[in-house]
């Protein structure tokens, strides 16, 4: 019988809990399934994990992408984020008079740049958002999508290149 460690569980889900959420909602869409899959993530990891394995970060990121997806086929759908989501996940403007114009653009920024990211591939956008979203290193999003550190460079910059052209058609100065 397998005795999973209390702690070091409770350790794993404070260190990565949060952005392993963010990811897993960046994929799926839908803040009740994310939830789930995060809990899902965290016991499968911790029931197949290797002895010793070397960047426990990278192997929840990745058994949390295979969940995803093997739950969205399950579904064969895709809900669109509507504007409530939109303005749950970046916030509401504050009430003082200083900070609503900054708040304003803020969104509107985080808006168009939301918007952008949507047009690109799955592949690309999952790239950038593990990236710089999640911080990782491109040697551990390579690990994760399971392709090479060069190929995940490649996708990194011309997911880049699109996202300026994105940016730029829509009117977004850079």
């Amino acid at each position: 019988m397998l005795i999973i460690d209390n702690e070091l569980l409770q350790q794993l889900y404070n260190a990565y809990g949060k952005e392993l959420l963010l990811y897993i909602y960046s994929l799926c869409r839908n803040w009740n399934m994310s939830e789930d899959l995060l809990q899902e993530t965290f016991v499968k990891a911790l029931l197949s994990l290797p002895e010793q394995h070397a960047n426990m970060r990278a192997w929840l990121y990745m058994v949390a992408r295979n969940l995803c997806f093997n739950a969205l086929k399950k579904e064969k759908r895709q809900i669109p984020v509507d504007k409530d989501t939109m303005m749950a996940k970046y916030g509401h403007p504050d009430n003082s008079t200083e900070d609503v114009l900054e708040n304003l653009i803020r969104q509107e920024q985080n808006h168009r740049l939301y918007h952008a990211m949507m047009k690109l591939p799955l592949i690309k956008r999952e790239v950038l958002e593990l990236q710089y979203f999640s911080r990782l290193p491109l040697k551990e999003v390579a690990a994760i999508l399971q392709i090479s550190s060069e190929n995940a460079r490649v996708i990194s910059h011309r997911a880049k290149r699109d996202l300026r052209k994105y940016l730029e058609d829509d009117g977004y100065e850079i």
